[in-house]
Order: structure tokens, then sequence, then C-alpha cells
């Protein structure tokens, strides 16, 4: 028998497999859990595209969550592409007494598209939203919610507080564009704000990224983390197989799942490990082999893409945290301050203490 912690995902059947119920079967199933799905509704996507949507019967779906809660009880679930309004009533009623509900609202899609009217959108908020243990928006869709725009931190945290005072515990706003060049996330609930920055602008706007996402924090909390534990983990796991991962499809199949495999290793050891001769040894392969890869996928050297991924860690602390220079050389795995900054410098060219004060 199975003794692995069961989440359930609510959410839309996508013929490519990119997003949707097979996408967050594998989400769960990859961080350790065993995958349980509703399918709501039945979509007609192009790789990066949502063309047509046909939702199910209301009865159906209420009949596939009451089988799966009674029998395989799961520790958490995803709420994601639930367009019906009558659906999302009836729903209500099944999930109620469940604990780690994450909901996706689903209300734009990457490309811009509106996947429910303004009637499923109240009814998400009157009937599921006071249930949430997490609600994760972009901050387009929480501007079309609280009819507000959204320009700067302080909108970002304004909006956050209306969420919250709708009944939810916590939030996650994604998809900040105020300043130019990054993007900005907040996590809000229980008196406490934090924010994260991203540079990877075109990774983290992938289509599947945000149900990806909200999949592996509903799998994080079933697992038993805290809120702010199971964002941190589910950041690193999407950062490394969605956000910076190739689309295997358009690369040589082999190639493509070492060059992912690659990413996800660095993502795991980065903070003491720069060595390409590492993750070479790791992967089973010469240091030769996956520089012939990285060139073939990206046009980069495996020292390069170790590189990009500590700028990257090393921007966000900057931009984000209160730690010293001292510390986040620490935490990156430096072997001095001195040897940090000369890395920064001669990629960004400047010192980070210049580029905290005067350039974040």
């Amino acid at each position: 028998m199975n003794q692995r912690v069961s989440i359930l995902s609510i959410t839309g059947l996508d013929c490519m497999g990119g997003v949707g119920i097979q996408a967050d079967a594998n989400t769960i199933m990859n961080m350790g859990a065993n995958a349980l799905t509703v399918i709501t509704a039945i979509t007609v996507q192009s790789e990066n595209k949502i063309k047509e949507i046909h939702y199910l019967d209301t009865n159906l779906i209420i009949e596939q969550v009451q089988s799966t809660i009674a029998n395989l009880h799961p520790r958490a679930l995803k709420v994601g592409l639930v367009g019906n309004p009558n659906t999302i009533k009836a729903l209500r009623n099944e999930i109620i007494g469940c604990k780690n509900i994450v909901l996706d609202f689903c209300i734009i899609t990457s490309s811009g598209r509106y996947t429910m009217n303004q009637d499923a959108i109240k009814a998400y908020v009157h009937y599921l939203l006071p249930l949430s243990s997490l609600l994760m928006l972009k901050c387009k869709e929480a501007e079309l919610l609280l009819n507000r725009k959204i320009q700067s931190d302080e909108d970002m945290i304004e909006a956050a507080q209306k969420l919250v005072e709708l009944g939810t515990q916590w939030v996650l706003l994604r998809g900040g564009s105020h300043t130019e060049g990054q993007l900005t996330a907040l996590l809000y609930g229980e008196g406490k704000k934090k924010f994260f920055t991203s540079y990877n602008m075109e990774g983290w706007q992938k289509h599947g990224v945000s149900s990806a996402l909200s999949t592996a924090i509903a799998t994080r909390l079933g697992l038993g983390d805290n809120m702010e534990t199971a964002i941190s983990k589910a950041h690193e796991y999407i950062h490394s197989q969605v956000v910076y991962a190739l689309n295997t499809l358009s690369y040589s199949p082999r190639g493509g799942d070492l060059y992912n495999q690659f990413l996800s290793l660095i993502a795991d050891n980065y903070a003491h490990a720069h060595d390409v001769n590492f993750y070479a040894d790791k992967l089973c392969i010469t240091a030769r082999y996956l520089n012939q890869i990285t060139i073939k996928t990206v046009n980069k050297s495996p020292k390069q893409v170790i590189d990009d991924y500590l700028m990257q860690e090393s921007k966000i602390l900057l931009n984000t945290s209160r730690m010293t220079i001292q510390e986040i050389s620490n935490r990156l795995g430096f072997s001095s301050q001195a040897m940090f900054c000369r890395f920064f410098k001669n990629i960004e060219g400047c010192t980070p203490s210049y580029f905290r004060n005067y350039l974040s």
C-alpha cells in the first residue's frame, strides 16, 4: 500500500501536458507525494496558449471530489480552473473541512485570455476565498478583483491587505512589473510581509509557471511545511524545473534532460559548489560532454550557467535582504568577501555595495 502523503489538484485538463492536471500530477509526484486529480474542464491548447475551454458538468466534478476526499483523504489541495459559479458553490461544501487549501484563481492566462466571467469570479471570492490557506494571484488579476491599480510595492501591500480582509490566511501576489527589468512578488499574511524579486522576467512568465508553483506549494504544505518554508521550497523546485528548464521537445531528449538535471543540481548545490567537475560527476558524464550540451542548448559554457545562477541569487539577496556583503558571500559559498566582490564586478561591472545602494 502506498503510504505517501496524498495531494489533490482540482483543475482543467491540458491536451499539451504543459499545464493543468498532467503537469500538476508530475509536480506532486516529483516532490515525493501521491497525486490525486479532479478534472474540471477540457481545454484545447497550443504550446503557449489556450484556444478553447469546455467546463464539465457540476455533478461530474463534485462526484470526483467526493470520491477522492472520502477514500484517500488528501493532506492538501490546489484549486485551479473552475469557471462555473454553480460548481464553485457546490465545491465549497465538499472541501470546507480540508486543510491546506491553495487557490490559484487562473482568471487571466499567460497569453492574456480570460478563463471565467464576472459571476464565476464573484463566486470564487464569496465561496472559496474564505476557505483558503493561500490565495495566489497575478497583480493584473488582483487589479481586476479589487478595482484598483497596482503600480508600486506599497500598492501590492495594500492589495494584499484587502485580500486578507476577504478571508484568506495568506496572499502571494505575483508579476509586479513596476520596477524596470525585474518582476516582484509579495507574500503577505499573519502580520508578515516578504518581497521576492527576479530578473528572469521571461522565465517566470512562462506558460504554466503559476500553476506549477501553486501545486508545489500545496505539496509542501501537505508534507508538513509552514507557509513560508513551503513557498521557499516550492520556489526552489520551480526555479530549476520550470523557470530555467528547457522544453525537451525542442531539443534532443538526452541533451535536454541532462541540461534540466544540471539546473536542478545547481539549485540544490550552488551555495557550496561552483566547480563544473562537481556537476559533471553528479550527472555521471565528463565535463567536456556537459560543455557540449550547454553550448548546444543555450550557447553558454557550464561555468557561465553556474555564474548566471549565482548572479541571480546575489541580486535577489542584495535587493531583498538585510544581510551584509560578507553574509551574502558566505551564503553563496565564496571563500572570502573579496572573492565574491571580484566575481560580482567582473560580471555586473560594479561592486555589490554599489549595486545595492544605487542600482537596485
